[in-house]
């Protein structure tokens, strides 16, 4: 995965990936009047045509689609299949079970769906992390410092070794992926940008996938200074800032707008 989202990048000149959080309660005023699983399917795909041009990953909410029920889980796998090949394409799933569990999440993820990465949750260690490491040209970007404020509950909070949880959690990711088939990276918030660079100095070669940029108040241009290298990409996610540029019916044209911009101030034009 790590040398296709290099590709991707370099040929795009793009960081930008478009978070698709389909809320039925924000869908724009055109498609109010179809039900929530025809307006969420014509609304993302609307969104992913105007602002593909413009990035480099689109990352798909599982919980916006499983309010939906079966058809909405079902719709996951349509979506991702219809984003363009020069997009990755991410699942935010947020697993994190046992290891057998975790074995199938990973298949369900990767063989079913067709996802080229999904993000995971690492508390319950390598044996949770690992069934998403184990294919080829695939990815797992593992929760380690996120954008919320209750990061600071667990993450910050907790010391191992005299080491915060978070530079802990990095340091283990970069240990399990040396050796894996796939691409393992790191979930680091933009709204935290001192542990963004502390995190980049301990792990110069992972990926990292940066939320918090846009409704979350986070800076593209601190994201970047903290975290970009010459080694390793780093994927800049907005996801409402983007979607919902528009309540109008020319909400996929200002989605392609927002895009565009956030495109351009990550690469400082």
């Amino acid at each position: 995965m790590l040398s296709r989202l290099r590709r991707i990048q370099s040929k795009k000149n793009s960081a930008v990936c478009v978070g698709l959080d389909p809320d039925p309660d924000r869908m724009p005023a055109p498609l109010r009047d179809r039900s929530p699983l025809d307006a969420t399917l014509v609304f993302c795909r609307s969104i992913i045509d105007a602002t593909a041009e413009a990035a480099c990953a689109f990352k798909l909410n599982f919980a916006f689609f499983e309010v939906l029920g079966p058809t909405g889980i079902q719709m996951l796998g349509e979506i991702a299949r219809i984003i363009p090949d020069d997009c990755l394409t991410i699942a935010d799933a947020k697993r994190g079970d046992i290891g057998n569990s975790a074995r199938f999440y990973a298949r369900s993820i990767f063989d079913e769906m067709g996802f080229d990465s999904c993000t995971v949750a690492p508390y319950m260690g390598r044996d949770a992390v690992e069934p998403f490491l184990a294919r080829a040209n695939t990815g797992a970007f593992v929760l380690t410092r996120t954008s919320n404020d209750g990061a600071a509950d667990l993450q910050e909070a907790c010391t191992c070794s005299g080491t915060p949880l978070y530079l802990h959690t990095a340091r283990k990711v970069a240990e399990w992926s040396d050796d894996a088939p796939a691409t393992g990276g790191l979930v680091v918030g933009a709204t935290a940008p001192e542990a963004l660079a502390e995190i980049r100095e301990a792990c110069p070669r992972l990926p990292f996938l940066v939320p918090g940029v846009g409704a979350q108040g986070g800076d593209p241009a601190a994201v970047m200074a903290a975290a970009h290298t010459d080694r390793a990409p780093v994927v800049v996610n907005s996801s409402r800032s983007i979607l919902y540029a528009s309540d109008g019916d020319d909400y996929a044209e200002a989605a392609a707008d927002a895009a565009r911009s956030l495109r351009d101030r990550l690469r400082g034009s």
